[in-house]
């Protein structure tokens, strides 16, 4: 095998690599929100069935490693469902529904840390369940959650690092390969983490900039 130096369109392909993982990252971050907050919402009105299905779902997934559950997907589902499934396929069903079951914990915490006396004082002034959970308990839900949420969406950004493993052409896969054939670890390793650090760095500041413009909404500013 031939080896070649690193050279600057090498960062070329680290760049691309980092668009299928913020792609991937965005897509499953955003199907993980609504998913998690419908989940949240059932157990908000406490759904007969749903509600049960929903935690024990959410436990699952919670309690299990990505890897095992990515695997689960990519291999178990064609096995025993007789389904093509591509690695992008299952990237995006593993980590969308790793992602929902951490938002659902976030989504019910926030939703409890909200005092019952405002939900009994809005239902007092005739506003409907809905009307309640739409002015109430949201506004003030997204104001606490944002901080968990941010933190949480980094971590999972580098957990995408783990789709690799089923071939998906992402930021650590084509680190792997370029390491493999430059045969200079220090150098991509290196540029790959300043890349995950760079991406991760974005997230966290645009989640601080939301979570202050929340709280500063929400804010009381006197008469």
């Amino acid at each position: 095998m031939r080896f070649a130096e690193f050279t600057p369109y090498d960062i070329v392909l680290l760049l691309q690599g980092l668009g299928v993982t913020v792609g991937l990252f965005l897509i499953t971050s955003l199907i993980g929100l609504v998913v998690g907050v419908l989940w949240g919402v059932v157990r908000f009105y406490r759904i007969p069935v749903l509600m049960q299905v929903v935690t024990f779902v959410s436990e699952i997934l919670k309690n299990s490693p990505v890897l095992v559950q990515l695997f689960l997907v990519f291999f178990g589902f064609p096995a025993f469902f007789h389904v093509n499934v591509t690695p992008v396929q299952a990237a995006i069903v593993t980590l969308s529904a790793n992602t929902a079951a951490f938002v659902y914990v976030i989504a019910v915490s926030s939703i409890e840390s909200i005092g019952r006396d405002q939900v009994e004082a809005a239902r007092v002034f005739g506003l409907s369940r809905w009307q309640v959970l739409r002015h109430v308990i949201a506004p003030q839900a997204a104001a606490f959650s944002i901080g968990p949420l941010t933190a949480l969406l980094v971590n999972q950004l580098q957990v995408t690092s783990l789709i690799s493993v089923i071939g998906v052409l992402d930021l650590a896969k084509i680190g792997a390969t370029l390491n493999l054939r430059t045969l200079k670890p220090f150098i991509v390793w290196t540029a790959v983490g300043i890349l995950y650090y760079l991406a991760a760095k974005a997230v966290a500041s645009l989640g601080a900039w939301a979570e202050k413009r929340l709280r500063a909404h929400s804010a009381f500013r006197g008469l």
